[in-house]
């Protein structure tokens, strides 16, 4: 089972982009969920691998009706599109007032999401974009079937604090309080920092043992390069080889980071996904 639901604080770190970024290079077949109750972005931003627009109606908005009656983790992929590039998306709501659809929804999506790897007929890990979680977010009632939960953080000092006390926030509801950085209480909770490549290194290290003294139960999982040239690439905006970009090349490094620790847990064989969706949001 692999459902890995990323989100942010408070801010604009870069969610939606470094959830595109991930699963387009993730090592086996991967769904990417825009699981956002303020709405989606990709509708807007991405073209459809026929040529034409998403459909905003095929997607989270669709799958509240079936979802209602029960839902097989298979029927998710009646609502699925394919993007240009190949990757598969859950188109998110259009609108936060949408979200009243799925009030009450939310854990059954996610047994769903997370037992979609376990399907015998097309497997798949599913990369969930839950958007900012402050407040009382309903997205939140998907992170107890995650594997992982990916928070994304800004490297300012004021993002830093507010990620540190998000994740002992996160872990307390989740976990029942704080376990420390070694704990194996699923779901782990991760720290991705968007970061200038030049000092990530650096800088991941002196979050992490923040993380560590805090008792947060998080730690720092890797990186995404601060490439804002890569991001309007994978949104289509610009041209260029997307999968040469920092954006890209460090995306690669932390999915490999991540299946070299986790993926032993997670034993659907790999799906053969292609490492290369330039133009996955484009």
């Amino acid at each position: 089972m692999a459902l890995i639901a990323l989100a942010a604080d408070k801010g604009s770190p870069g969610v939606t982009t470094a959830a595109v970024a991930l699963a387009a290079v993730w090592p086996r077949r991967a769904l990417l969920a825009e699981a956002d109750p303020a709405g989606g972005d990709l509708v807007y931003r991405s073209t459809a691998a026929h040529g034409g627009p998403l459909n905003p109606n095929t997607g989270m908005l669709s799958i509240a009706a079936t979802a209602r009656r029960g839902l097989v983790p298979d029927q998710l992929w009646d609502h699925v599109q394919p993007v240009s590039g190949g990757l598969e998306v859950l188109v998110g709501l259009g609108i936060a007032e949408q979200a009243a659809g799925l009030a009450g929804l939310w854990p059954t999506l996610g047994r769903a999401f997370a037992s979609l790897a376990d399907s015998p007929h097309a497997p798949a890990d599913v990369i969930a974009d839950c958007g900012r979680i402050s407040g009382d977010t309903p997205a939140v009632e998907l992170f107890p079937h995650a594997a992982l939960v990916l928070l994304l953080s800004r490297t300012e000092p004021e993002a830093i604090a507010r990620v540190r006390d998000r994740a002992a926030a996160l872990a307390a509801k989740l976990h029942g309080g704080p376990r420390g950085a070694v704990s194996l209480a699923t779901p782990l909770i991760g720290v991705v920092l968007v970061a200038d490549p030049n000092n990530a290194g650096r800088i991941a290290g002196q979050v992490n043992d923040m993380l560590i003294h805090a008792q947060t139960g998080a730690r720092v999982v890797g990186t995404i390069a601060d490439d804002p040239a890569g991001a309007d690439q994978l949104a289509g905006r610009r041209r260029g080889r997307l999968d040469k970009s920092l954006l890209i090349r460090s995306a690669r490094k932390v999915t490999a980071d991540l299946y070299q620790q986790y993926g032993a847990a997670w034993s659907v064989p790999a799906h053969g996904q292609v490492n290369g969706h330039a133009g996955a949001a484009g």
